[in-house]
C-alpha cells in the first residue's frame, strides 16, 4: 500500500473530511436518513482519519461511554480505497487509543456483513441481529488484558 496515515483528527478542522466520507458511505450508498448518521455524538466524540497519498479516505469515532467503555462508530472507507485492509488498520488504531486510555471494554454495533473484520479483531457477538437505520448489526464485544 502506498502511502498511509491513520491519526486522531484535529477538530474541527479536518472534520468536514470525516463528513464527507461519512455521507459518501452511509447516506449515498447505504441510504442511511443523514439525522442519523450526524446524530450530535460527533462533538463528544474521538475521530480518528485515514490519509492514503494524502487524500482522506476513512475514518471512525470513539465514543467514551463512561470510564470503562467505549464504542466504536460509524467505521467508513470510502469505496475506491477498500478492499486494501485501511478498514482494518483504522479498528487497530482505534483501539490502540482506547487501550491507552486504560479503558477495558470495547462495544461495536457491526454492520452483519462486516462482522468478520471484527470477529478477526477478537471481538465476540452478543445477542440478535437487530436492525439500525435498516441495516442489520450486531452487537459485538472486545475486552483488553490491561496491567
Amino acid at each position: 500500500m502506498s502511502n498511509l496515515v491513520i491519526k486522531v483528527a484535529d477538530l474541527p478542522e479536518e472534520f468536514p473530511a470525516i463528513a464527507a466520507i461519512r455521507k459518501s458511505v452511509f447516506q449515498e450508498e447505504q441510504g442511511v436518513d443523514p439525522a442519523l448518521e450526524f446524530d450530535g455524538k460527533d462533538e463528544i466524540s474521538q475521530h480518528l482519519i485515514a490519509y492514503l497519498d494524502q487524500k482522506a479516505v476513512g475514518t471512525t469515532r470513539i465514543r467514551y461511554l463512561d470510564d470503562k467503555t467505549a464504542k466504536i462508530e460509524r467505521l467508513a472507507v470510502l469505496s475506491p480505497a477498500r478492499g486494501q485492509g485501511i478498514g482494518k488498520k483504522i479498528m487497530i488504531e482505534a483501539l490502540e487509543v482506547i487501550a491507552n486510555k486504560n479503558i477495558p471494554e470495547v462495544v461495536i454495533h457491526a454492520q452483519e456483513y462486516v462482522k468478520v473484520l471484527y470477529k478477526k479483531l477478537d471481538f465476540v457477538e452478543e445477542g440478535e441481529i437487530f436492525e439500525e437505520a435498516g441495516i442489520p448489526h450486531v452487537i459485538m464485544r472486545k475486552f483488553f488484558q490491561l496491567e
